[in-house]
């Protein structure tokens, strides 16, 4: 796994005001599961969820930017008190864009957690470009920090848990 210096990381680390999250293969397994009716769902890790309520109580803003539409999403999100939830979204970057323009927060304060093709472009803007251990090669290139636990077991906790050691 790749980390950087742990001064570096910490320097990183101890600007961030908002984290935002990639749904698929970051929240969750990247797995899609379907009902005999044909809907959708989605396996959530307890754990990261509880280190998005607990980075929330440190005073951290954070936000859900998926191409994902599905309503467990935002059933999760609810569930967790999150209430920066984009959904269906092509172009994540000009969405967090908007949102740090809202917050007040410049994309150097903003850790930002994706796996896949689709969220390179953010990791390659925000000041803290963070990935799972599943994540695709040019994703954990970016990346200044590899989590050791794969996306949906555990990733999002871990890195909860590195926010709040600062």
């Amino acid at each position: 796994m790749k980390h950087i210096a742990d001064v570096e990381l910490q320097t990183h680390l101890s600007k961030v005001k908002l984290l935002a999250l990639d749904v698929d293969g970051v929240l969750t397994d990247g797995g899609l599961y379907y009902t005999d009716s044909g809907e959708e769902s989605k396996r959530f890790n307890v754990k990261d969820g509880m280190g998005i309520k607990l980075v929330m109580a440190a005073g951290f803003e954070v936000a859900i930017i998926t191409n994902s539409t599905s309503k467990s999403v935002l059933h999760r999100a609810e569930k967790l008190g999150i209430t920066h939830v984009f959904m269906g979204i092509e172009d994540k970057l000009a969405v967090l864009k908007e949102l740090c323009m809202k917050l007040s927060i410049d994309l150097e304060q903003v850790a930002y957690v994706g796996d896949d093709i689709n969220d390179l472009s953010v990791l390659k803007a925000v000041g803290c470009p963070l990935t799972v251990a599943d994540s695709i090669t040019v994703n954990q290139t970016v990346a200044i920090y590899i989590t050791e636990r794969i996306g949906g077991n555990g990733a999002v906790r871990e890195i909860c848990d590195l926010l709040l050691s600062i």
